[in-house]
């Protein structure tokens, strides 16, 4: 962080400023004014709320597509048919067993094992040819598309919500004062909160996995150099399937994710396939915390210029996108 900021001095003092006037926006009580301009503090609170939330399902899908995409030089533009294949096994499984655990468990081992098929017969025959990967990967993902539309159908699907997590929770953020000078406090949907405390488990999961344990070095070496690895004894295939398994797998959790607080149908594979691509972007090339940032910049983007500037939403995410392209083409937090 010191070293961020001495070479950028300028853009660190930006970024405090921003953050500060986000935490008084937050948690300082609006004057009238500033409520008739921009609306109410709820509004904008749930607006932020959902946006982090949102980051956060960004982050599970993104963090299997950097895996990768950015670690192991794999285009895997058919990343987003994994996130919605996912997603309907996790719908089929919470409907047939009455589990929610159980619909997470069955689609990441479904989808790792789809995960493991692709890199075996279909990544390894084509090492290090990126636009063969591309356009193998883009007629997969259409393949997959009409496949699941011709087993789902074209309907919208959605995760049943165990009944622990239904409702609203009560949080320590107060987005009015009555005329009797009562606090009214924010009240946000509890399943979000924890799905997204979920995210922020696997987020640092596999920061520590990556870079503090033995595979997570052994990965780190392949990716650099794979075949003075090789030489030193270790299968280096079995690594990159394993590591395609778990970034696949993460795409099957975070379609049960998706299906569980939105809802799953076709179209889903590319909206997020194209959100994984900005935050990957964004963040910064196999960097997991990059990922966690992107996702975290991209989710509130949407939310805020959906309520704010709803014309105009989706041209903001993109905007932020050419904007760190121009600025620092190797993401915020690239790996060195």
């Amino acid at each position: 962080m010191s070293r961020l900021i001495e070479r950028h001095p300028i853009w660190s003092l930006v970024i405090l400023l921003a953050i500060a006037i986000l935490a008084w926006l937050i948690l300082a009580v609006w004057p009238p004014g500033l409520e008739e301009a921009i609306g109410r503090k709820k509004v904008f609170l749930n607006a932020v709320f959902n946006g982090i939330t949102l980051g956060g399902l960004y982050f599970l899908v993104a963090s299997g597509f950097t895996l990768i995409f950015g670690l192991m030089r794999n285009v895997n533009l058919a990343h987003g048919s994994l996130y919605l294949f996912g997603g309907y096994i996790g719908y089929g499984i919470s409907t047939a067993t009455g589990s929610w655990i159980l619909a997470f468990l069955a689609a990441f081992v479904l989808v790792a094992i789809v995960g493991v098929l692709l890199q075996v017969l279909v990544f390894r025959r084509m090492e290090g040819q990126d636009l063969r990967q591309t356009m193998v990967t883009i007629g997969l993902s259409i393949v997959f598309a009409d496949l699941m539309l011709w087993a789902f159908g074209g309907d919208f699907y959605q995760v049943q919500t165990p009944a622990w997590l239904i409702g609203p929770i009560q949080l320590p953020l107060m987005t009015a004062m009555k005329s009797s000078g009562e606090a009214v406090f924010l009240q946000y949907p509890l399943g979000r909160l924890v799905i997204f405390c979920g995210s922020v488990v696997i987020g640092v999961a596999m920061w520590l996995a990556l870079n503090r344990t033995r595979v997570g070095m052994i990965v780190r070496a392949g990716v650099d150099d794979r075949d003075i690895l090789a030489a030193t004894g270790v299968q280096i295939q079995l690594v990159f399937v394993l590591v395609f398994a778990l970034g696949a797998g993460l795409a099957g959790i975070a379609g049960v994710v998706g299906g569980t607080f939105q809802s799953i149908s076709p179209g889903e594979d590319t909206r997020f396939l194209l959100a994984s691509l900005v935050v990957v972007i964004v963040g910064g090339m196999g960097s997991i915390p990059g990922a966690a940032l992107g996702a975290l910049i991209i989710g509130l983007a949407e939310q805020l210029g959906s309520v704010y500037i709803p014309t105009y939403a989706i041209v903001v995410t993109f905007l932020i996108m050419v904007l760190v392209l121009a600025l620092r083409p190797q993401g915020l937090l690239a790996r060195r």
